[in-house]
């Protein structure tokens, strides 16, 4: 592994995977479970290009390094000193061969990548609306969890831009807004085809959803058996452990 120099307020997580580790910053933002059950969900097929949009600290292109066989992952973030982290933590790892962090916007992917140019699109996109919820619009945590600098539409269009034919795209959002996230799918030609809910505790309702959409697929989906984070207050259920790589 190599050794990277960290900035103020940065710290290096073990990621329990492959013996790999990831720089973070707490006063910007860390990574949480969205993105690292959203890596065991997505399927990345050998010899396959992934691409991840809204990459933030390249958790996911490093985990799915980690846990697939594919050929390439790249990441696009929009925050340059974000990208800045994500690429420290790609070299940390000795990875610059197989994932590369681009600086760039969800809006341009397809002119930055070129249309059809993946198999694999994952995101973790903000999951509330811009208008709700108080924030700081100029704060890293802001960008990553509010509609600012973009909306589900634009991460839509764009992952349906990039991907080639019968690709697949992955996401992870909340379950209030799925229907408004298959409309908008299928407005792109996403059809949704495999979706999972994800349950803090197996007696409380859904807080996340994830979804797989297959570029020009036919309709048909289907609802795969939920995951369980806790079987008690801190304690993860076995396929926490397992998805997490304990």
């Amino acid at each position: 592994m190599a050794a990277i120099k960290l900035l103020e307020h940065e710290r290096v997580d073990e990621l329990q995977r492959n013996g790999y580790r990831i720089i973070q910053n707490e006063k910007k933002f860390c990574f949480g479970m969205d993105a690292v059950l959203l890596s065991g969900f997505a399927v990345v097929k050998q010899g396959e290009q992934a691409l991840d949009l809204g990459t933030g600290t390249g958790i996911i292109p490093i985990l799915l390094e980690a846990k697939t066989k594919g050929k390439q992952f790249l990441g696009l973030e929009i925050q340059p000193e974000v990208a800045e982290m994500a690429g420290r933590s790609v070299a940390l790892n000795g990875l610059e061969e197989k994932i590369r962090i681009v600086t760039g916007d969800i809006k341009e992917a397809s002119k930055i990548f070129g249309k059809a140019s993946f198999d694999v699109v994952t995101c973790n996109p903000p999951y509330m609306a811009e208008n709700r919820g108080l924030k700081n619009p100029e704060e890293p945590k802001a960008i990553a969890r509010h509609e600012i600098l973009c909306v589900f539409e634009d991460v839509a269009r764009e992952a349906a831009a990039v991907l080639r034919p019968g690709g697949r795209f992955y996401l992870v959002h909340r379950p209030r807004r799925l229907m408004e996230l298959f409309e908008t799918l299928r407005r792109y030609s996403l059809e949704p085809k495999r979706i999972k809910f994800v349950h803090p505790y197996i007696s409380s309702e859904a807080n996340l959803v994830l979804v797989e959409a297959f570029r020009g697929g036919r309709p048909q989906m289907r609802v795969e058996a939920p995951v369980v984070v806790y079987e008690k207050p801190g304690v993860y259920t076995r396929e926490i452990y397992d998805i997490y790589g304990y």
